[in-house]
């Protein structure tokens, strides 16, 4: 954890209420699509995590998953994960996710998803070489066209963070004991694009959305990479890590199988 910012499960109604000031400070949506405080109310109440970073008295950056089941299996899902501006650069996102780690493995919880951005790489690069997650579902449009300008008016399509949180993958990962990526059978390149684009986070600092490198990507390039992603799932491929280029980044996909 950071010096001086503590992070700690939020359960009252003023923390809710700062929950939904920072989310409109970091994403900037319309009313309509900002999530109001009584979500973040039943999402504590249901068994779900609110999680805040605070500097001192201050709630500067928090994290929301609420609850999910696969079979009989629960799990959360991990919503939305916001720091404000100011707050970035100093690793408050990695220890959210760390503090939201071990309170689910506290209770039994062996798995959190959340999705992101496939052309946001330092996003990706966190999610998966940084925490161990891995990739094996694209979401096309996963939440509409958004009045974010972060979004740049694109179809929010998303990939699947699955983050095994005992796994031994996930164990060296947090750890910093794994390899920088090299060779894989498939690989997807992102380029970078240079233009007047929207500030992006620092490196460990997830975010549900935020913009990509420049901003310029084009509805056709998405489609391009949409497909690719598509692919290369269908043949049983996940991405497990992403190493930077000269001329943006690759996802590094493997062969998969949880048997």
């Amino acid at each position: 954890m950071t010096s001086e910012i503590q992070i700690r499960k939020c359960t009252t109604l003023p923390d809710f209420h700062r929950c939904v000031e920072i989310q409109r400070a970091v994403w900037g949506e319309s009313d309509l699509e900002t999530e109001p405080y009584t979500t973040f109310v039943v999402v504590n109440q249901t068994g779900g995590q609110v999680l805040g970073a605070f500097d001192g008295p201050t709630m500067v950056g928090f994290t929301m998953a609420l609850v999910g089941v696969r079979g009989t299996a629960p799990y959360l899902h991990s919503h939305m994960t916001g720091v404000l501006p100011e707050y970035r650069d100093r690793k408050i996102g990695r220890s959210l996710k760390l503090f939201q780690r071990e309170e689910a493995l506290s209770r039994d919880i062996r798995l959190i998803e959340w999705t992101f951005d496939p052309l946001e790489t330092r996003n990706a690069h966190f999610n998966l070489n940084r925490l161990g997650a891995i990739v094996r579902t694209y979401i096309p449009n996963f939440y509409g066209v958004t009045t974010s300008p972060l979004h740049r008016n694109l179809p929010t399509d998303r990939l699947l963070a699955e983050w095994h949180l005992d796994s031994p993958r996930v164990i060296a990962a947090i750890n910093n004991l794994t390899p920088d990526p090299t060779e894989a059978p498939a690989v997807i390149h992102i380029p970078s694009f240079v233009g007047a684009g929207l500030a992006r986070p620092a490196p460990g600092e997830p975010a549900r959305h935020s913009a990509s490198e420049g901003g310029s990507f084009t509805s056709s390039q998405q489609s391009q990479i949409r497909s690719q992603f598509q692919s290369w799932f269908s043949k049983n491929h996940a991405a497990t890590s992403l190493r930077f280029t000269p001329t943006g980044a690759d996802y590094l996909l493997h062969p998969w199988s949880d048997f």
